[in-house]
């Protein structure tokens, strides 16, 4: 004979579980023993800190980067305006020298020292420095008698250091009429 069992019907809810949700052994709080966790409030204090770390760099980048900005502009500006207030004062010497030689006297000034021109009546005369004397001149004669001269010329003193001056041009009037 075929085994006869006689089996009840599983009720589809319990009665003691007729208000409660599927989900309460997922949502059931966790003994303290079995936390992963240990310490009550370790999860609140690490959420904490990223949340602060969150909040300080949000609050680098709305007000730190832009201010640092505002005041490396202002640096900026103030060179710049330096650079402008030279430059003005260059263009305001060029104007006043344009304005110079504009005049009758200006271009006669600027044709005499720029291009030699001598007046009728007038002769242009260079007055030019002695050349520099050679220090280097082996010994023995006729070097001998050079070195002489030139020290003779330097008026016992040691040859002179540094540049010369360019010769000063005069121009003398003629007294031809």
């Amino acid at each position: 004979m075929p085994d006869q069992r006689t089996t009840l019907d599983k009720p589809a809810r319990p009665a003691a579980d007729a208000g409660r949700s599927r989900l309460g052994d997922v949502t059931r709080p966790v003994v303290r023993d079995r936390r992963v966790l240990v310490g009550p409030r370790s999860s609140t204090v690490l959420l904490a800190l990223v949340a602060l770390g969150i909040a300080g760099a949000l609050a680098y980048a709305l007000f730190g980067i832009p201010f640092r900005t505002l005041f490396e502009q202002d640096e900026r500006i103030a060179e710049r305006t330096e650079q402008v207030d030279e430059l003005e004062a260059v263009v305001a010497d060029l104007r006043s020298e344009v304005d110079r030689l504009n005049t009758e006297d200006g271009i006669r000034e600027a044709a005499r020292e720029e291009l030699g021109y001598v007046e009728t009546g007038e002769i242009r005369e260079s007055i030019l420095d002695y050349p520099d004397l050679p220090t280097d001149l082996p010994n023995g004669w006729p070097y001998s008698v050079v070195n002489e001269i030139t020290t003779v010329r330097r008026g016992g003193l040691p040859a002179p250091s540094g540049a010369v001056a360019p010769a000063p041009t005069t121009v003398a009037p003629t007294d031809d009429g």
